[in-house]
């Protein structure tokens, strides 16, 4: 099997990884990649949004499945683009991804649906949208509408915070068109958790729950990011409950998007809240999760290829797979300044050290090779990965790796694992 996986990040990176283990797969390619993807797959110079060359590629090399990692490709429609042209591809049509792609077409699904989310109020006027923040106080949520990369969600403890959010999204527009409606939602508090299924829109396979760290600093202190780490399982997650997330949430959003002519194949990813009142809904992902995907997969007692074949055949039901016990920690490594401005061609160092420790596994993510020399070509650089028999070990192994490895401004966090409990 030819697989092509769309993307150049660390989640790619690991989808890649995973991807070479299945002896159904003779060859990888990656549009675009990165330097460490280079190492263990056939880059492709194609961007992730070129949606006629990347299908154009498919056809000529005859790829016999397509795996997209990001969400723009997706919200615009690649998996429509690939099966117009009879090329099998996981993931969901345009219809389908605009859970992820409109943050107001989510909440209106789940609202009239009735699965658990907080209450919200969408505008297009910025002047209606601070009217209501006024009246209704803080602390709120204001979220563009359209996609922002991870970074579009403002959690506003003051009033004045959450007028100043709506005049960056709608009046500076730092998103874009991303920014021409905002969702001002009800401010939620309890632990957050990231779940993942598989779907081929009848069968539903979870994934086992993760806990991504979202703010830059330690203590969730700092700006919103595409994701500081995270780990696997979750332990504040008991069997029940996570039996009771995929029932009431997964499966019934599932339903609904069938419902409404948008079958969903492919990786549903839910961010969500658990309250004094139950499991509720943050966001909908359309795609693997980041860095959620690289502390999740390094767990996979399966094949993944199968996984993915078995989904867009609509064969799910016949494919079992299960997990290793243990834990799974990944530490993301970041360029100074992220996420806001940063530098970039920042050598990296100590990496063949890091990857030689026991059970390590360095995810790269915006990495590239300049006169011979690995350097640091975006904001989230290195996903820094480690399996334990349980957290102490895995915590300890991710950050002894974390340790031996050093670039100019690296930032990181010092706290990716569960909160301790008495």
């Amino acid at each position: 099997m030819k697989v092509l996986v769309v993307g150049g990040g660390g989640r790619e990176h690991a989808l890649v990884w995973k991807l070479r283990e299945s002896p159904r797969v003779t060859q990888i390619f990656c549009a675009p990649g990165n330097a460490g993807i280079g190492r263990i797959a056939q880059r492709v110079p194609v961007s992730a949004d070129d949606l006629p060359r990347l299908v154009a590629f498919a056809k000529n090399q005859r790829i016999d499945l397509t795996i997209v990692g990001p969400e723009a490709p997706l919200c615009a429609g690649i998996v429509d683009a690939f099966e117009k042209e009879g090329l099998l591809i996981f993931g969901p049509t345009k219809k389908a991804a605009e859970i992820e792609g409109s943050k107001v077409f989510c909440r209106q699904l789940l609202q009239r649906w009735r699965i658990p989310s907080p209450e919200f109020a969408v505008f297009d006027s910025p002047a209606e949208a601070q009217t209501y923040v006024r009246r209704k106080g803080a602390p709120i949520v204001v979220k563009a509408d359209g996609l922002a990369a991870g970074k579009g969600s403002f959690v506003c403890l003051t009033v004045d915070d959450a007028l100043r959010a709506i005049d960056a999204v709608m009046r500076e527009r730092i998103f874009g068109p991303s920014g021409d409606r905002v969702v001002v939602e009800e401010f939620l508090e309890g632990r957050e958790v990231s779940v993942m299924v598989v779907t081929d829109g009848h069968t539903v396979k979870p994934l086992p729950p993760s806990k991504d760290h979202k703010r830059l600093k330690d203590g969730d202190q700092g700006p919103n990011t595409g994701g500081m780490g995270a780990y696997c399982p979750v332990p504040f997650v008991s069997p029940d409950l996570f039996d009771h997330i995929v029932e009431t949430i997964m499966k019934p959003t599932i339903t609904a998007l069938a419902s409404e002519d948008r079958p969903y194949r492919g990786i549903l990813y839910g961010g969500l809240i658990l309250t004094k009142d139950g499991p509720k809904v943050l966001e909908f992902n359309c795609r693997f999760g980041d860095p959620e995907t690289q502390a999740v997969l390094p767990l996979l007692n399966g094949d993944l290829a199968e996984i993915c074949w078995a989904t867009v055949h609509g064969h799910l039901h016949q494919l079992s797979f299960g997990w290793k016990k243990g834990a799974c920690v990944c530490v993301v490594m970041a360029s100074a300044g992220y996420p806001g401005d940063y530098e970039k061609g920042k050598v990296i160092e100590g990496l063949e050290e890091a990857e030689a420790l026991d059970s390590v596994y360095i995810f790269q993510a915006a990495t590239e090779y300049q006169n011979g020399l690995l350097v640091t070509s975006g904001g989230r650089v290195l996903g820094v990965t480690a399996v334990g028999k349980d957290f102490a070990e895995a915590v300890e192994r991710a950050y002894g790796a974390v340790g031996r490895i050093r670039f100019e401004g690296a930032q990181f966090r010092r706290d990716i694992r569960p909160p301790v409990t008495n």
